[in-house]
């Protein structure tokens, strides 16, 4: 998934490692799993009540399945796609809790952290901020102009077809380069979002790229005004 994606993966990934290395309430480390996947924390609560042995349930991104029970433990694996997010034991007196426990924690100083480096990786760039070798540019901009795209032999030795748009938003345009299907994605006139591109020159011109781990969509909301 993609720096932004990355580093979450990063960010995540060590405050996950600290938590479970400091064995923290259980209920913490839901708590912050909730906030990492996006993750309603009552929801998530109501699903591991309620997903009985060999069940599985979806709760927003990631799924949740009971793997089983040792004792008074209910066994739950946690995935998002075909990545295993966690798996831990859940006691029933825990699920028996009339107040959800993990809500308790959701001011926890790790987890208000996390949230405000998470919501610093999202925060939209504008054009006129843009300089060369910046990377992870997040952005909102509408799309001016496509030209005919070009057929090249890449380095690699594969066929491929480019073409450098123009897209603007309230405070300037930039060249925004495109690679085979990206092309065919974005029509002028649409808005779009940008997610953990980079900057760079060529030919002493500044430009914006989308990489494999970054992402390229049309909004159907938000007017951008160029």
């Amino acid at each position: 998934m993609r720096m932004f994606a990355f580093l979450q993966m990063i960010l995540a990934s060590e405050m996950a490692t600290g938590l479970r290395e400091k064995k923290v309430p259980l209920g913490e480390y839901l708590a912050f799993l909730s906030v990492k996947y996006s993750v309603d924390p009552d929801r998530l609560f109501q699903v591991l009540i309620s997903t009985k042995e060999r069940q599985k349930a979806g709760c927003g991104e990631i799924s949740v399945e009971c793997r089983g029970k040792v004792g008074a433990e209910r066994i739950f694996l946690m995935m998002q796609g075909s990545t295993v997010v966690a798996q831990l034991r859940v006691s029933e007196e825990f699920l028996l809790e009339k107040a959800n426990p993990l809500r308790k924690f959701m001011d926890a100083d790790k987890i208000r952290r996390y949230i405000t480096r998470k919501s610093n990786l999202l925060q939209s760039n504008l054009i006129k901020d843009l300089r060369v070798g910046m990377s992870h540019v997040n952005l909102n901009a509408m799309v001016l102009e496509i030209p005919e795209p070009t057929y090249v032999y890449t380095r690699f030795g594969n066929n491929a077809v480019v073409t450098n748009a123009v897209i603007g938003d309230e405070t300037g345009t930039i060249k925004l380069c495109l690679w085979n299907e990206q092309i065919g994605c974005i029509s002028v006139g649409d808005n779009i979002q940008i997610k953990n591109a980079r900057t760079f020159a060529f030919k002493g011109e500044k430009q914006l790229r989308v990489g494999n781990k970054g992402s390229l969509r049309v909004q159907q909301e938000n007017v951008i005004k160029a």
